[in-house]
């Protein structure tokens, strides 16, 4: 049967129908992963194109996945931290829905706060076991749509839950039929889809689930989880590890729509961003974050990469408020009591810091040569630099500068005598043997001793 594709305007051979393979023994892809050894990449050479849905979006997993890794939020927390993703989502609601658990008192507080604000985004979703007594739970609380695990590896088919593939392929179904009565979409997490037998029980699964769906008249989203991080973005890579590969399957041989498709990764092997980026690129629509990466093990994709790479690929924010991020991260640190590394892009105190001597003498010049964009305008934060041996008389300039928030003709430059001589006194420190970083204070200190009228001044 041949029929046209509305998206490529060609004429198309109707897809092969795959069908479970049903098997004895587990395949657990031993040759990629040997367990005793770094997993391997493998390659078939098969290329998939570029299908960039019409509109992709960004899903948020902080107050679940993100919450499994940290001490638990409090419901006034969590409303908090909501108000901010609506905020940084904008009009257009480009951050779409946002995750949470409801089994405890506090859960069901958050979920309730959360909705009473009646915000159309984030739209508050859920994540529940695959029991008919919690699609009654979220039901009553007037949640649409939640997550439910179905896993779909050899390695949690087998080994976790001690089914047979067409045994857990009829269990899963059950469940989904159980939110359909429910009145409750579901969005089934395939966990572990990285290690799956794609086209011998994922394509099949999704291929009855889609049967379902078409029947009860009620959207099932399909959430692509690579679990362990495995998945790679690589040209020609082959299953279960190719992303664009995973996308290209679901979307053409299960016939599940862009805005149906969303990935959830995590970042085990430093590829939580890229791999997300691809899932976009190779046509899902949704991408699964949590606030600044936090998550399981080594955390989820961070939400505000992918609120930078969405700007990067479309070529604007669409709306949305990237000053909260900063906002947000603040929360995190005063708040929370999170630590923040230094170096984390975006949200770091160390993003855009330099301590080379080098560099805050281009800063001076021009913040653009060092600086990755304008911070102060996208994130609310000034290109800064750290004082030490290494910073030069460029480097106290600037901070001297920034500090006492001087500008046009009363700027201080390297030149100045009280510049020379805060240098000298930072070099006296460090050939007496110090190797930490200047505190403000203390520069402070040096600067009064030699230049009391500082304040006074109005710098």
């Amino acid at each position: 049967m041949i029929e046209k594709n509305k998206s490529s305007n060609l004429l198309e051979q109707s897809q092969y129908k795959y069908s479970l393979q049903d098997v004895d023994e587990p395949n657990l892809y031993r040759d990629i992963y040997p367990y005793d050894e770094v997993p391997k990449v493998t390659f078939n050479h098969r290329r998939v194109p570029f299908a960039m849905p019409d509109e992709i979006w960004i899903t948020d997993t902080t107050f679940r996945d993100g919450q499994q890794s940290r001490a638990p939020y409090t419901a006034k927390q969590i409303e908090t931290l909501y108000k901010m993703l609506n905020k940084l989502g904008g009009p257009k609601g480009l951050v779409r829905q946002s995750e949470f658990f409801v089994y405890t008192k506090k859960d069901r507080e958050a979920v309730e706060r959360c909705m009473a604000l009646g915000y159309e985004f984030p739209e508050v979703t859920t994540w529940i076991r695959a029991k008919k007594e919690d699609f009654n739970l979220v039901r009553d609380i007037g949640i649409k749509e939640t997550g439910i695990l179905v896993s779909c590896s050899d390695y949690h088919i087998f080994k976790k839950l001690g089914l047979s593939r067409g045994e857990a392929l009829d269990h899963y179904l059950g469940v989904v039929k159980n939110a359909f009565e429910a009145g409750i979409r579901p969005r089934c997490h395939l966990e572990d889809i990285t290690r799956a037998d794609f086209y011998g029980f994922v394509v099949p699964f999704v291929n009855e689930l889609t049967e379902l769906s078409r029947e009860a008249g009620i959207p099932v989203k399909i959430r692509m989880c690579d679990t362990m991080g495995y998945g790679v973005s690589y040209p020609g890579a082959a299953l279960p590890r190719s992303v664009p590969g995973i996308v290209y399957g679901l979307h053409h041989y299960a016939s599940v729509p862009s805005d149906m498709l969303e990935w959830h990764g995590h970042n085990d092997f430093y590829h939580g961003v890229t791999n997300a980026v691809n899932a976009w690129l190779y046509g899902a629509s949704g991408v699964n974050c949590s606030l600044l990466g936090i998550g399981e093990r080594t955390g989820n994709i961070p939400l505000e990469a992918m609120i930078m790479e969405y700007a990067a690929l479309r070529g604007s924010l669409d709306g949305m408020d990237t000053t909260m991020i900063t906002e947000i991260a603040e929360f995190f640190k005063s708040e929370l009591g999170y630590d923040i590394p230094p170096m984390t892009p975006f949200v770091g105190s160390a993003f855009n810091l330099t301590r080379a001597g080098i560099h805050a003498d281009g800063l001076m010049k021009d913040a653009e040569i060092y600086n990755i964009f304008d911070t102060e305008k996208i994130l609310g934060r000034d290109a800064e630099v750290a004082i030490s041996n290494t910073s030069g008389t460029a480097g106290i300039a600037y901070w001297m500068n920034k500090h006492y928030q001087r500008s046009g003709d009363k700027v201080f430059t390297k030149q100045d005598p009280i510049v020379q001589k805060v240098k000298e006194e930072i070099d006296k420190l460090y050939a007496d043997g110090r190797t930490t970083l200047m505190g403000d204070e203390e520069l402070e200190q040096i600067i009064s001793f030699y230049y009391p009228r500082m304040k006074e001044d109005n710098v």
